[in-house]
């Protein structure tokens, strides 16, 4: 009975994968918070795009600012502009009602959206929107299906198809799954460009979910180093106290 249970909670770890992600396979972000430079692109880009219906409201603009290297006139000129404090925090700037209203539910705090989904996730998500004119906003997400997010991002993108391919299961019954996009119209940036935009959002997502993660390494290096000389030293007096005995 163990062993069965043990066999059927094995084969659905994949299925609850494949339903997390819409049915398509996630795509590797390769998230680097160590890149300032893409830390302040994924700035501008999250503060022009994403502030206007979504928060953070855990990270304030100064702490901003010092990790990212950038002057506070750089952060008053580039970065708040619904924001009136350099301690102030990332507020929307859209009426909660409105939000409401507009999309049947206040847009989500961003905050720690990185560490609940994950940067993969995030990447294949924003990469993800396609047509559909059953939507109201013309739009659907093969990720999330239904999400009611519309495609903010779809001058730089341009619109995209879905395209299906069929398939038979073990039983010979057909089914449609997915097979990959088909550019519909072109946006401003090439695919290249808006995976690269894309991939800086995420990786701005990655460090405001977790200021600290990069002193927290260095200071994980630092405690191995200290525990690894502290060793030496130990075992050094160990074999001084045990040499007599036989």
């Amino acid at each position: 009975m163990l062993k069965r249970l043990f066999i059927i909670l094995l084969l659905s770890v994949p299925m609850v994968g494949m339903a997390a992600s819409g049915g398509t396979s996630m795509k590797t972000a390769n998230v680097d918070v160590s890149n300032t430079a893409s830390l302040q692109r994924g700035a501008r880009n999250f503060i022009n795009y994403c502030s206007g219906c979504h928060s953070a409201k855990y990270v304030r603009f100064n702490r901003l600012g010092a990790d990212l290297g950038l002057t506070e006139s750089q952060v008053l000129d580039n970065l708040m502009f619904a924001a009136e404090r350099p301690f102030d925090t990332i507020n929307v700037a859209m009426p909660a009602d409105d939000a409401k209203r507009w999309f049947g539910q206040p847009p989500p705090d961003l905050s720690l959206i990185a560490r609940s989904r994950g940067g993969d996730w995030l990447y294949t998500f924003l990469l993800s929107f396609y047509e559909d004119k059953g939507k109201t906003t013309g739009m659907n997400n093969l990720v999330l299906p239904g999400a009611s997010m519309p495609h903010v991002l779809w001058e730089l993108q341009g619109t995209q198809r879905v395209v299906y391919r069929t398939e038979k299961d073990a039983a010979g019954n057909e089914h449609e799954v997915f097979d990959r996009f088909e550019q519909a119209s072109a946006g401003k940036l090439s695919a290249e460009e808006y995976d690269a935009f894309v991939l800086d959002i995420v990786n701005f997502l990655e460090y405001i979910g977790e200021p600290v993660q990069l002193k927290r390494v260095q200071l994980g290096i630092w405690v191995m180093f200290f525990l690894l000389v502290f060793f030496l030293f130990a075992y050094a007096l160990k074999k001084e106290y045990w040499k007599d005995v036989h």
